[in-house]
């Protein structure tokens, strides 16, 4: 076919028959290519040999980042698009989810399916912990709950640091109502926040800072909210305060059954660790593994 029979009918064809097409297709539909963009990404494709993607990005038409769009949308992998402002650029395995760091977190998840979510009705929900502030712990607990939701599982993350939550500013989400309005009686499962950009994955925030979080924690409402919540999710990740500045984090381990522990290379002290160990165990919780942040 010469070059000028190549009209916007026949490149509409084209982009409906052919397997490369489909990301024109998809491009086209989000809006980050025009008709005649891709009548110039076909020439190319056609003359050079080349795969779709690889004649737009030669032309300079489209990023790398268009085409790991367009592969997402093709194998059904929701993420979000870096520079978004749907979720907080602290989100890697949201943002950047062929990175290496993204890789090891998939690697935590398929250790955690093996060891804990494994289908087992009494086994949906965990505990991240860490000994003190600033170790990862919240950074951690939200790129879980994105790669679990990635593969399909209905994931909700909890915000129980009712000291200094996090969650809420990660995901560019309202801190209220949350899990303080709830465990008082003054919200109910609207407080669950669905993230838009990704696909199965809802955030329960913590809300309003309570006067009495050790109380609300201890109560037995919270304990029944995490055992309605297992009938709606498949994860149930659970984000705590540093383990030891207050004992929340050995409550929230001993209604979830089991916690991660997450330390931080080269601030995280042997001691701490072990008590924070010791704590759950005591609070028979199991200690289903260890996660050591370098970020």
């Amino acid at each position: 076919m010469p070059d000028s029979d190549l009209n916007p009918a026949v490149v509409s064809s084209v982009l409906l028959k052919t397997g490369e097409r489909k990301m024109g297709e998809i491009l086209a539909d989000a809006g980050r290519l025009k008709l005649d963009e891709v009548e110039r990404i076909l020439h190319l494709q056609r003359d050079k040999g080349l795969r779709f993607g690889e004649a737009a990005i030669q032309l300079g038409i489209i990023t790398p980042a268009d085409v790991e769009y367009a592969l997402s949308c093709q194998f059904d992998y929701p993420y979000a698009v870096r520079g978004e402002r749907m979720v907080g650029n602290g989100l890697v395995a949201a943002k950047a989810p062929f990175s290496p760091q993204v890789e090891a977190l998939r690697a935590v998840r398929s250790e955690l399916l093996l060891r804990w979510f494994n289908g087992d009705p009494a086994h949906k929900a965990l505990a991240v912990v860490s000994a003190a502030r600033n170790e990862g712990r919240s950074f951690i607990a939200a790129n879980l709950a994105v790669v679990f939701s990635q593969i399909g599982k209905r994931t909700l993350l909890i915000d129980a640091d009712l000291r200094n939550p996090v969650q809420h500013r990660l995901f560019n989400l309202d801190n209220g109502p949350g899990l303080s309005e709830i465990l008082s009686g003054r919200a109910g499962p609207e407080a669950n926040k669905r993230v838009a950009a990704l696909r199965d994955l809802y955030v329960l925030p913590a809300g309003t800072v309570p006067p009495n979080p050790a109380d609300l924690l201890a109560r037995p409402p919270f304990a029944r909210l995490l055992n309605e919540l297992t009938v709606y999710f498949d994860c149930i990740i659970v984000d705590t305060p540093a383990a030891t500045a207050s004992t929340d984090a050995q409550t929230v381990a001993a209604c979830t059954g089991a916690a991660l522990i997450v330390a931080r290379t080269g601030d995280s002290r042997i001691a701490q660790l072990r008590s924070v160990a010791d704590s759950l165990a005591a609070a028979r919780a199991a200690v289903v593994g260890t996660v050591l942040n370098d970020v």
